[in-house]
């Protein structure tokens, strides 16, 4: 019975899951509890030794008590000089320090300004533990001391929102306005562009980037060029409600900008809607829709040149309206428009066409036929300038119908379909005589014949690009600069135009594209009047012929942009030689020209690749 009574007097009741677990891993709260008091104490005896021997008297003045020995008063000053030393380096004395400094006179001893302040810091109350509970030193609210419980102005600690409110004014103060400042991805895309900038920006261009948003009330002044910032405005477009009255130049380079940036949306694209303007330039139209397309021509009926590159949303419906309502267009420049098909060309031509004075189409693979160019050359009896490139489906039958047409001047064509030689010859032989600007891309089979022609029958040419073919030799090139007949050409791309067999790396005996002898006779033929020379990937070109072309004996005035890309042998010596015959040189391209160390750049000068392109490569002064 006893043992009974016992054994009952042991009933405690249920036990929840976090008792069991804790008895089952040997876990005591009363454990836990002793740990935290016994840390608790050893924090006051450590704060304790750190301020030995000092007590505070009414509230603020600090006593050293009498009864310590020598011995012990030298002790307590060392440590206490050790304490002050620690102080000293912390973040908070630093901070503290910097608000003082407004307070304190010209004529204090800095020294002793920061003992004092160390001294102030390392007496105020101590620090409570995690866990306890403290008032706030701004509100006095009542809170849980944490770790990352922030210290206020006089040393105490400060509840959540008043630490909130500190680190904000602390944000606030600590932001310092900088100056206009252009990083490395814009410097490289202005030097790709040919642009070098050196020195400070002119008081206009300061007064212009000061202007943070575009309003109503400065459109007056937008209207003079050298009050303008399209850079500005494009960095606020969404701010901007309208461009007034601005002159069609700035409008143009509004364009370019916006469109590199890639933010030519439907409510950009109002800002140049104007019906009092001919000409509309949108250089990026991949963000507009269909709609967009023909609200461009029902608000601007008076529009005669048309430039729309990346129309990817324009529709049959988009030019039936131009048709519809006989737009007086002399000038159409359209890109990427494959949604219109080969009737809806057929027809525009057909109505439209003998107004058509210009004429460029690109980068169309879904239509675009060759009975579409018929159609094209058979009503536009007064085009002056064709452009057809990247065209998928024109071939041998385009380049005949092309050859028909009376007026023109300015010819640019690259098909992606094989043509035959004899048909270029033709064009060339039909269209000679009138032309003065030619540019073949991408005739593989065209072959020195070709070149014998432009010799025979161009007589005005001021711009020749033959480029991407391994069938024209060197020789070829030579007799076609060799006694020509035409003007001095102002611009040459014969880029690419080299041998393409990897197993020959210096090329077969005979040297095929533009080679030494070529390169000479170029030079000797339009050197004087050259302009831009592009020679890239011509590999074939030799060192001797690059010394003898720029020798100290030669210049070039003209000359601003050269590519001499690809071209391995080119070496910081050349490059001298270079910048020496070319005093009016802007952009230099050399990409891969892996011997183009150290050469120095003269002042103005932008010069893209070779191995250091991406330093400061603009010096001051002016080349020796």
């Amino acid at each position: 019975m006893a043992f009974r009574r016992q054994a009952g007097n042991q009933i405690r009741g249920p036990h929840s899951a976090l008792t069991d677990f804790l008895a089952s891993n040997n876990i005591s709260a009363a454990q836990i509890n002793e740990d935290y008091q016994q840390r608790l104490r050893e924090a006051e005896e450590q704060q304790e030794q750190d301020t030995p021997g000092v007590e505070e008297n009414n509230g603020n003045e600090r006593t050293e008590t009498t009864s310590e020995t020598p011995e012990q008063r030298k002790k307590r000053k060392r440590k206490e000089a050790v304490a002050l030393a620690k102080i000293k380096q912390s973040k908070e004395f630093a901070r503290r320090k910097a608000r003082r400094i407004g307070d304190l006179d010209d004529d204090d001893d800095d020294d002793d300004d920061d003992d004092e302040l160390a001294r102030d810091m390392m007496y105020e109350k101590s620090r409570p533990m995690p866990g306890q509970l403290e008032n706030c030193e701004i509100c006095s609210k009542r809170f849980t001391v944490t770790a990352y419980s922030k210290t206020g102005p006089n040393g105490g600690l400060l509840c959540g929102k008043c630490s909130k409110e500190i680190n904000d004014e602390e944000k606030k103060s600590k932001q310092k306005k900088r100056g206009p400042k252009i990083g490395r991805r814009q410097n490289q895309s202005n030097l790709l562009d040919g642009l070098v900038t050196q020195g400070a920006l002119s008081l206009v261009e300061m007064c212009t980037k000061v202007r943070s948003k575009m309003n109503r009330a400065m459109l007056p002044w937008l209207k003079h060029a050298d009050f303008f910032s399209p850079q500005k405005v494009a960095d606020n477009i969404n701010d901007v409600e309208e461009f007034g009255d601005l002159p069609p130049l700035l409008l143009h380079r509004l364009s370019q900008i916006l469109s590199k940036r890639r933010v030519i949306t439907p409510r950009t694209l109002n800002l140049f809607l104007r019906p009092e303007l001919d000409s509309i330039d949108i250089y990026d139209c991949a963000k507009l829709e269909t709609d967009d397309f023909g609200k461009i021509f029902s608000f601007m009926p008076s529009v005669t040149n048309v430039n729309l590159r990346f129309a990817g949303q324009m529709k049959d419906a988009v030019v039936d309206y131009m048709v519809d309502h006989n737009l007086k267009i002399k000038k159409l420049y359209l890109d990427a428009a494959n949604l219109v098909s080969d009737d809806c060309w057929r027809r525009l031509f057909n109505k439209l066409g003998p107004q058509f004075e210009s004429l460029k189409l690109s980068n169309l693979d879904a239509s675009f036929d060759d009975e579409t160019v018929k159609e094209l050359c058979k009503s536009c009896t007064s085009l002056r300038r064709l452009k057809l490139k990247h065209c998928w489906k024109t071939s041998d039958e385009s380049l005949i119908a092309i050859s028909k047409l009376p007026m023109l001047e300015h010819l640019s064509l690259n098909f992606i379909q094989k043509t035959h030689a004899e048909d270029i010859v033709g064009l060339v032989q039909s269209l000679g005589p009138g032309l003065r600007t030619l540019s073949l891309e991408g005739f593989d089979d065209a072959d020195d014949e070709v070149l014998e022609k432009i010799h025979d029958n161009c007589s005005m040419l001021t711009k020749l690009r033959i480029i991407d073919n391994s069938l024209l030799t060197d020789a070829g090139f030579a007799g076609l600069f060799t006694n020509w007949s035409n003007c001095r050409l102002e611009y040459v791309d014969l880029s690419s135009t080299r041998d393409v067999d990897k197993t020959l790396p210096d090329g077969p005996e005979e040297a095929m594209g533009l080679a030494s002898k070529g390169f000479v006779s170029l030079m000797q033929h339009s050197g004087s009047a050259i302009r831009t020379l592009k020679i890239a990937s011509c590999r074939h070109i030799s060192y001797a012929a690059f010394e003898q072309v720029f020798s100290p004996d030669k210049q070039y005035p003209h000359l601003k942009e050269l590519d001499i890309s690809f071209l391995t042998f080119v070496d910081d010596h050349l490059v001298h030689c270079i910048f020496h015959s070319c005093p009016a040189l802007k952009k230099l391209i050399a990409f891969a020209c892996f011997s183009v160390h150290d050469v120095r750049v003269p002042k103005g000068v932008a010069l893209i690749g070779g191995l250091k392109a991406q330093g400061p490569i603009v010096l001051e002064g002016v080349h020796d």
